[in-house]
């Protein structure tokens, strides 16, 4: 038999803390074929970098391995000497991290770094620039000569991670560790990135270690499934086999966590898992999903059960026939959200703008957005990165000022465009949850004194009313008593986010900007979060505008959605409407690009390109240059309008509704459209018109 590419062999690793070793793998066996591309799931602290890490031997100093084999090729990493493995790591594995920003070198420009990779591997110097330029040219880079003159933070997050790509390959590798490759990443992005990657691997035959949290990439690019648990395999078998019919119950409560099949929080609430993993270096007499399984019992808590084959599959378990009888932990009977009040608006925009300035280019952000946010209503934006999702964000914080001519109204009144200028109640009644809990809770304070602090200067606590008050804030986002006296540091990422939740509530806000709140936290945590902020806005009637990459989080949250492309709504209205179409032509791309865990495969639409630059916008419609349904000349010169669909649901195309549902159902194609008589002379009149403007 073909020796496999990857092999861990009880593999068990522990971290020194405290004096001590904790473990945090254990016994840990699987192997990756060549050509093969293996997932491996699990919460955080579940140990999947870490096998990451140790399968390269780039632990930390105070990680060890402690028993167990890594053979890579063939060869025993453990027993490399170190020269024997800094040939490994140059020619044969390589690994692509979370964030490229990081991983690439800010003081370097991207062609010194690529021309480095090649170096490395030897290749002789007046070849290294002509195989950075092919290298960039395969990950799909359009203008590789520019690019490689640039410094990374002057490109996109998909751009930076292509050429973080680009870097890995560059030794031809055999094993390419991908951790969390996607996270952060546009839909569009993100589906162009595992494209590449799915291109490359067919072509290099590389075998592919990916590791996510995100089951359904995951689905996607892999060929079969690990599924980890506090250090220890607790599934493992073909992707489809796993996902469609898990044997363990964790896997089983992990895909109960995500919404699927077009949930939203007015049907039901997103099931959890309760309690949390097992720290490391914890006692584990039993399975180590005991205390968080409600199937578990006596032997369950004092045998740790082997990892068997059942179905094709392997899993650890004493009972894996009852794993879909598990029961839901939130309970189906919950108080739902009610609807949006069809009362005023609490937050009206108008005509709003933002304008910077770049040296003699003016770079218009955003350009005339108008929406209404009612009582108790979730408006959701999304959009590429550039779009102007953030800058909206801040505008409605006043943390920045919108151009003249634009206005902010909260409960009819004009609201000051900058913070400095609003008033106390202004300025409680309009918060925000930040994506990273880490950068915004300050790590020397105890969450009593972070969420204290807010109290006081947005509720004017003081005494016994702010302990109380405390008691009851921390109680609503599911903290208890013991979590005040910790430090962030000392908090999971979910613990965290909720503490930063808890501080945007303590003033009593009207509206909550939630800018990426759940898109860094595992599935599980991500369910708990969601179904707070359903709770805490059916409890006190507060409206959100939430921003996310991630379109069934959006759906599932959002009652209203807002598609923004190079700062303009391109599509706006109820939930559903946008889902099930018609759709301008962006959004179909965006739908198109999401993974799914149903099975199903739509055919993805290819956008080319990056999204334009605000400096210098395609003329007419902004989107023409990038469009798969791209009329002719019409788009080129006029700039469309926005035209309503349906009621409550508005498009910015020149395509006409009717023409775009039978174009998205597959009826028509768009030559058909644009050559029918009828379009002709819609299409002339409205040249005409814009014309005489």
């Amino acid at each position: 038999m073909t020796e496999p590419t990857l092999r861990l062999d009880r593999l068990a690793v522990s971290y020194r803390i405290g004096g001590r070793d904790r473990p945090v793998l254990r016994d840990l066996s699987f192997e990756i074929a060549r050509g093969e591309a293996y997932g491996l799931v699990g919460e955080s602290g579940c140990g999947k970098s870490t096998v990451a890490l140790a399968a390269v031997r780039y632990l930390p100093r105070n990680g060890s391995v402690t028993s167990g084999r890594v053979r890579l090729d063939g060869a025993d990493v453990m027993r490399l000497g170190p020269e024997a493995l800094r040939q490994v790591r140059a020619r044969t594995i390589s690994m692509v991290y979370q964030d490229p920003s990081k991983a690439l070198n800010p003081s370097l420009t991207v062609g010194r770094q690529l021309v480095e990779a090649f170096e490395v591997v030897g290749v002789p110097p007046v070849d290294r620039e002509f195989r950075a330029l092919e290298m960039l040219k395969k990950v799909r880079i359009a203008d590789p000569g520019s690019v490689m003159q640039r410094f990374p933070h002057q490109l996109s997050g998909g751009m930076q991670q292509r050429v973080a790509i680009a870097m890995a390959l560059a030794n031809d590798p055999t094993m390419l560790i991908l951790d969390e490759p996607t996270t952060g990443l546009d839909a569009t992005v993100e589906a162009e990135v595992l494209d590449l990657i799915t291109d490359l691997r067919r072509e290099l035959g590389t075998s592919i270690l990916f590791i996510s949290h995100n089951l359904a990439v995951v689905a996607k690019m892999c060929d079969r499934i690990g599924v980890l648990y506090a250090g220890m395999l607790v599934e493992e078998g073909p992707t489809w086999d796993i996902l469609g019919s898990p044997r363990h119950p964790y896997t089983l409560a992990l895909l109960r966590c995500l919404p699927r099949g077009g949930q939203q929080k007015s049907h039901i609430r997103l099931d959890t898992i309760p309690g949390f993993l097992p720290t490391p270096g914890a006692l584990m007499p039993g399975c180590p999903f005991a205390e968080r399984c409600a199937l578990a019992d006596d032997r369950c808590r004092t045998e740790i059960p082997e990892l068997r084959g059942v179905s094709g599959r392997l899993v650890r378990c004493h009972y894996p026939d009852r794993a879909a009888d598990l029961p839901r932990c939130t309970p189906t009977n919950v108080a739902l959200s009610k609807p949006a009040s069809q009362g005023a608006p609490v937050l009206r925009v108008s005509n709003l703008s933002k304008t910077y300035g770049q040296g003699n280019h003016a770079i218009r952000a955003v350009a005339d957005v108008s929406l209404c946010l009612l009582p108790g209503e979730t408006i959701g934006l999304v959009g590429e990165s550039g779009s102007g999702k953030t800058t909206i964000a801040r505008m409605l914080l006043g943390l920045i000022p919108p151009d003249p001519g634009g206005t902010i109204e909260l409960d009819g009144k004009p609201l000051a465009a900058s913070i400095g200028e609003r008033r106390d109640e202004e300025v409680k009644a309009v918060q925000i949850i930040f994506q990273n809990p880490d950068s915004a809770l300050n790590r020397s304070h105890s969450v009593a004194r972070i969420i204290g602090r807010a109290l006081r200067r947005l509720g004017g606590f003081r005494g016994t009313n702010l302990s109380n008050r405390l008691n009851v804030l921390v109680g609503a986002v599911r903290l208890s008593p013991r979590h005040l006296t910790l430090r962030p540091g000392q908090l999971s990422g979910g613990l965290k986010q909720r503490v930063a939740i808890a501080r945007s509530f303590a003033g009593d806000p009207r509206v909550v900007v939630c800018d990426e709140p759940t898109s860094a936290l595992d599935v599980s945590v991500q369910a708990a979060i969601l179904n707070l902020l359903a709770e805490l806005q059916r409890n006190g009637d507060v409206s959100y505008i939430f921003i996310s990459h991630d379109l069934g989080v959006v759906r599932y949250l959002s009652d209203r959605i807002a598609v923004l492309y190079l700062g303009r709504i391109m599509e706006m209205g109820p939930s559903e409407r946008v889902f099930e179409g018609p759709n301008h032509p962006y959004t179909e791309a965006l739908l198109s690009a999401v993974p799914n865990l149903d099975g199903t495969r739509d055919t993805r639409i290819r956008l080319s390109g990056e999204i334009p630059s605000a400096t210098n916008p395609p003329s007419g419609c902004v989107f023409q240059n990038r469009c798969p349904r791209k009329l002719g000349a019409i788009c080129e010169t006029l700039e469309p309008p926005l035209i309503e669909a349906r009621p409550g649901h508005v498009i910015r195309c020149h395509i006409r509704a009717e023409d775009l549902e039978r174009l998205q159902r597959g009826r028509k194609t768009c030559a058909q459209i644009v050559g029918s008589p009828s379009e002709k002379v819609r299409r002339n009149q409205l040249t005409k018109r814009g014309s005489s403007a």
